[in-house]
């Protein structure tokens, strides 16, 4: 066996010899059959640049020829470099590509009053052709003014104009007109049923700081809360989760007192501060309703989760309720939960209507009267581009 393996070894390598050999013909023919390595494409030309107009100096606009090979089924263009220096002399950094037969691009990613210098370059299968000359300095300036938002300019003029009109008409006397809202006459008639009852209200004036407007408006509202609490003696409780909104609280009903014509019967431990933690709130909340059981729940202000928590304990209870907020996610708890709710604006709306003040009645009926406005605008708008004017919708458009 062992002479029978040593004579097939060389006679393997004959035959592997033997098989390269009938090979390399073919192998060589094959490398002469293989096209040639195509040609670089022609060189783009005319690169142009231009500052775009009424931005903040950070957006180039570049335009430029496209490259002689880049015709319509060519293949040898497959699409255009962009490159970017500081200096005439580089380096060259790539900032984009686009594809072939595209010959403008927007850089928008320049400093501002900063010099730049562009190159563009074809790019094909045979490689990449560079532009013979950079284009620049370019300079992205920013702009003073954005012609193109001229519409809301004019639009703010007004609105701050009729704030400042119907302002004027309510501190000269001139009351405007204000819409009762429905939701006011639910919570006079909670407290009347508070009364009948001899129990207590409950306000709650939300779960946020002074810096929520919601806050703000919440604690507007107590003071004509309060007001007709004093005038039918009835007791209210009204739970604060910060310091200062709490102070103010205080205020509040106290000056409710004092223009009900019953300074005496404040009661300053009528306002309590509770705690800032949002669910050690809510658990002295419900503490209050299952324990001491008024009969008129009225809150007012923002809320988040602890909404329908409250909403329920205090439905569980039997008490009539009156809610508002302007947070939507939370409007559907309320809604649901208690027997009226002021959504959204109403709740801003409420607060000018209970307080007269010249400032907030100006301000709800400045923004009621643009909005008037801008759909006089729609209607005029519509109507024009039917007849195909299109003047008013191209100055409404801002970029």
């Amino acid at each position: 066996m062992s002479h029978l393996d040593a004579s097939r070894g060389p006679a393997r390598a004959g035959v592997a010899l033997a098989i390269l050999l009938s090979f390399a013909p073919r192998h060589a023919a094959a490398a002469t059959a293989a096209p040639d390595t195509p040609a670089p494409p022609a060189a783009p030309a005319g690169l142009v640049f231009e500052d775009v107009p009424n931005d903040a100096g950070r957006e180039m606009d570049l335009r430029w020829t496209l490259s002689p090979d880049d015709t319509s089924g060519g293949r040898r263009v497959t699409g255009y470099l962009l490159l970017r220096a500081a200096t005439p002399g580089g380096p060259w950094a790539v900032v984009d590509s686009v594809g072939a037969g595209v010959h403008e691009h927007r850089d928008g990613t320049l400093h501002r009053d900063s010099s730049y210098f562009y190159r563009v370059a074809a790019v094909g299968p045979g490689g990449r052709t560079l532009a013979g000359a950079a284009a620049g300095p370019a300079i992205a300036r920013a702009a003073w003014f954005n012609s193109t938002r001229g519409s809301v300019l004019a639009f703010m003029a007004l609105f701050f104009l009729l704030v400042l009109y119907y302002m004027y008409m309510a501190q000269s006397g001139r009351k405007p007109f204000v819409r009762r809202l429905a939701g006011i006459d639910a919570i006079e008639e909670a407290i009347g049923r508070a009364t009948e009852m001899g129990r207590p209200v409950l306000y709650v004036p939300g779960i946020q700081d002074i810096d929520e407007m919601q806050t703000v408006a919440s604690l507007i509202i107590l003071e004509s809360v309060a007001r007709i609490t004093a005038r039918y003696e009835t007791p209210i409780r009204v739970p604060v989760a910060y310091p200062i909104p709490f102070t103010i609280a205080q205020e509040m009903v106290r000056s409710g007192h004092i223009n009900a014509g019953r300074p005496e019967t404040f009661d300053a431990k009528s306002v309590s501060f509770v705690s800032p933690e949002q669910f050690a709130y809510v658990a002295s909340l419900t503490g209050i309703m299952l324990r001491d059981r008024p009969a008129a729940h009225l809150f007012l202000g923002s809320f988040y989760a602890e909404s329908l928590m409250l909403a329920e304990t205090g439905f569980s209870t039997g008490a009539i309720q009156v809610a508002g907020t302007a947070n939507v996610h939370q409007l559907p708890f309320f809604v649901v939960a208690c027997d009226y709710t002021l959504i959204g604006e109403e709740l801003f709306a409420a607060s000018a209507y209970l307080s007269g003040e010249a400032r907030l009645v100006g301000g709800l009926k400045g923004a009621d009267m643009l909005k008037v406005a801008i759909v006089v605008v729609v209607i005029v708008g519509c109507v024009l581009e039917t007849m195909g004017v299109h003047g008013l919708t191209r100055w409404m458009q801002t970029q």
